[in-house]
C-alpha cells in the first residue's frame, strides 16, 4: 500500500451565489479585514511621506502633506468600492479606458497641428484626454457587466475539474472479475484510478466471510487490486469518504461519480443502468469483452471440442475460448472429442452470443452413402430399418431453432 496516496474529496460551490456566499464568509474574517485597514493605513502614510520629502510642484510642506494625504485617502476610497465590483466591470471598465485614451490621444494630435492659443490647445487636449477617459471607464464598466465574464470563467473546466473528468471509480465486481488488471496492464486505461473508501471495505468484508466461496472472492479482489498497484505506468488512488451506512455501496458510488465527475468502471448490469440513467459515463468490462469478441460469419471453417450433449436430438455443445456457446448439429456422437464444422448462422442473444453449426463437408458427404447403405440393408432385411441406421440419417439435419436456449 506504498503507493497509494490518500486524498480527502472536496466538494466546492457550483454557481455564482455559492461564490459571492464564500467571498462574503471570506471578508467577515477578522483576520484578513484587520490586515486590509493595515495595508490601507501604510499606504497613505507612504503617500504623506513621499509629498512631505519630495514637496512637488514648488509646494511647500504642509501643502505638500495635505495634497499627499488627499491622494491617498482618495485611492484608498477607490479600492474600497473596487473590491464590490464584478470582474465584468472591471475587465470592462479598464478596456473602455485605455481605449478612450488612445483615442483622446490621436483627438491631442489633430488639436496639436491647429493655430488656436496655447492655453486654448492645452485646455481642449487635457479636457480631450478626461473625458474620453470618463466615457471609456464607465461605459466599458456597464457593457462588461453584460458580458458575464463570471460564467464564461466558471464554464471553462480547471486542471483539477478535468483531471476529476479523467478519473476513474472501481466498483467491487470490476475488482473480484480481475479483467480490470489485464486491461491496466495493456495500457487500455488512462487517467487515475480511484478507489472509494467503502468499495475497499466493502472487499474486506467479503474477504472475511465465513463462507468459503466469499472469502476467496473478495481476496482474489484485494489482489487483484494490488497487482494494480504494482504497475508503474497505472496510478491507484483510495478515496477517503464519510461513513454512511445508511445507502449501498452502488448508490454512495454513484452520488461520488455525480459529485466528482468521474467514470465508473463496474460489471454490474444494475449499476451500469442506474448510473446511465442519471447521465454518468459508464465503463462495463463485460461490454468490453463482447465488442472484442472475434467475428464469425456463415460458412466460416471451425475446429471446436464438442463438450456436451445439447438439447435436441444428436446435438452437440461446445464452447470457444472466450465462452461463446458452439451448437452443432449432429455432434453428439462425437462426445469428447474435436470436430471440424461449418457455422451455418450466428445469433446475438441477451445472454450473449451463440452459433450454430453443423459437421464439416467430409463428414457430411459421408452421411448420403451410409444412407445408401443403410436402404440397401433395409432391402435385404426385408424393409425392416435397424437403429444404427437410424442413427446415420440424423446427421443431415435442418439447422436448429435459434430462439432455443440450451442449458
Amino acid at each position: 500500500m506504498s503507493r497509494i496516496k490518500k486524498e480527502v474529496a472536496l466538494s466546492s460551490a457550483s454557481n455564482a451565489d455559492d461564490l459571492s456566499a464564500l467571498k462574503r464568509n471570506r471578508s467577515e474574517i477578522p483576520g484578513s479585514e484587520a490586515g486590509a485597514w493595515i495595508a490601507r493605513a501604510v499606504f497613505v502614510a507612504s503617500a504623506v511621506l513621499l509629498a512631505s520629502a519630495w514637496q512637488p510642484f514648488g509646494l511647500t510642506r504642509w501643502t505638500a502633506v495635505g495634497l499627499g494625504l488627499a491622494a491617498g485617502l482618495l485611492l484608498a476610497l477607490a479600492e474600497m468600492r473596487m473590491r464590490h465590483v464584478e470582474i465584468g466591470e472591471l475587465v470592462g471598465g479598464a478596456t473602455g479606458l485605455v481605449l478612450g485614451i488612445f483615442a483622446a490621444v490621436l483627438v491631442c494630435l489633430v488639436i496639436s497641428r491647429t493655430s488656436e492659443a496655447e492655453p486654448t490647445k492645452s485646455f481642449l487636449e487635457y479636457s480631450t484626454l478626461l473625458g474620453f477617459g470618463y466615457l471609456g471607464l464607465f461605459l466599458g464598466a456597464q457593457k462588461g457587466r453584460d458580458l458575464r465574464f463570471r460564467e464564461f470563467l466558471q464554464m471553462r473546466p480547471t486542471s483539477l475539474e478535468r483531471a476529476a473528468q479523467q478519473a476513474k471509480l472501481l466498483d467491487t465486481s470490476v475488482l473480484i472479475d480481475g479483467r480490470i488488471a489485464d486491461i491496466c496492464e495493456a495500457q487500455f486505461l488512462d487517467g487515475p484510478l480511484q478507489v472509494p473508501q467503502f468499495v475497499l471495505h466493502e472487499l474486506q468484508q467479503i474477504a472475511d466471510s465465513s463462507d468459503t466461496l466469499r472469502r476467496q472472492r473478495g481476496r482474489r479482489g484485494l489482489e487483484v487490486l494490488q497487482r494494480i498497484q504494482k504497475m508503474p505506468h497505472v496510478e491507484v488512488t483510495v478515496l477517503e469518504t464519510a461513513d454512511n451506512l445508511e445507502n449501498d455501496v452502488d448508490r454512495r458510488l454513484v452520488e461520488l461519480a455525480r459529485k466528482t465527475g468521474a467514470k465508473i468502471v463496474t460489471n454490474d448490469f444494475n449499476l451500469n443502468k442506474v448510473a446511465s440513467v442519471q447521465g454518468i459515463t459508464v465503463l462495463n468490462v463485460n461490454q468490453l469483452a463482447n465488442a472484442l469478441r472475434p467475428a464469425v460469419l456463415p460458412g466460416e471453417p471451425m475446429r471446436v471440442f464438442v463438450l456436451r450433449e445439447g438439447k435436441e436430438a444428436n446435438q452437440g455443445v461446445a464452447y470457444l475460448e472466450d465462452g461463446t456457446m458452439v451448437v452443432v448439429d449432429g455432434a453428439r456422437r462425437f462426445m469428447n472429442r474435436n470436430v471440424d464444422i461449418t457455422v451455418t448462422s450466428v445469433h446475438q442473444t441477451p445472454a450473449g452470443k451463440m452459433i450454430f453449426g453443423r459437421l464439416a463437408e467430409e463428414r457430411g458427404e459421408a452421411a448420403p452413402s451410409l444412407a445408401r447403405h443403410a436402404v440397401a440393408g433395409r432391402a435385404e432385411n426385408g424393409g425392416h430399418t435397424s437403429d444404427a441406421t437410424a442413427s446415420e440419417r440424423t446427421v443431415k439435419r435442418e439447422p436448429p431453432d435459434p430462439n432455443k436456449v440450451f442449458d
